[in-house]
């Protein structure tokens, strides 16, 4: 009883005590304080959003390159670029690019260039200046980089394959040592019958062009 007396007087105090302002008593809304909530949170949004953009600009940075590298390689050894190499590289840009940032209308622009490098390409195809694989590795690329850097790409694998071109050439008037022979990519290439591996040149154009794209735009944000 006691007890019950002792806490409905300490009830009382405090009541009395907020009656005349000796208690704060926060006012509803609290405007100013609600202001700031959001304007926090809409911030730590819009650098969440940038943080979602920056990585996913780094890991298609990385994938680019790795699948330049693997499809020059790829090409110089076997002659061959996989189908399995260019449906990946297509397949990661379509996840990539919006989460990277990359508008619609980019996107759209950097199909449209595609569409157009892999006909151009097919018909060079036809003429049996390069290979199918070749063709659909130089459309997933202007894919990547976009319809304002493809232009560059396009010159920097004219240069890159004229150089490869005239090196093979060269290489394949000499008489290939046994230590070649026993390779057997060495053996092909040195055969007169045996095309250029264009994927050769293509890699390091595509890598050259790449920093100058829109991907690194987005980590420099």
């Amino acid at each position: 009883m006691l007890q019950l007396t002792a806490c409905s007087r300490a009830l009382m105090h405090a009541k009395h005590r907020g009656r005349y302002g000796l208690i704060h008593q926060p006012e509803w809304p609290p405007e100013a304080g609600v202001s700031k909530y959001l304007s926090s949170d809409y911030l730590w949004r819009i650098d969440a959003i940038m943080t979602l953009s920056t990585l996913s600009a780094l890991v298609a940075g990385l994938v680019f390159v790795a699948g330049m590298v693997g499809a020059g390689l790829m090409d110089l050894l076997t002659m061959k670029i996989r189908n399995w190499l260019v449906l990946t590289l297509l397949a990661f840009y379509v996840v990539l690019a919006p989460a990277a940032g990359l508008d619609p209308e980019t996107v759209g622009w950097s199909v449209a260039t595609a569409l157009v490098v892999l006909i151009c390409g097919f018909l060079l195809f036809s003429l049996n200046w390069i290979g199918g694989g070749d063709a659909k590795l130089a459309a997933v690329t202007a894919l990547w980089l976009g319809a304002e850097r493809t232009p560059d790409y396009i010159m920097y694998t004219a240069l890159f394959g004229g150089v490869l071109s005239v090196i093979l050439l060269s290489l394949r008037k000499l008489e290939l040592p046994l230590s070649g022979r026993a390779s057997p990519w060495m053996s092909r290439l040195s055969m007169n019958e045996t095309g250029l591996p264009y994927g050769v040149a293509m890699a390091p154009a595509a890598l050259l062009v790449l920093p100058h794209t829109i991907w690194f735009a987005s980590l420099s944000v």
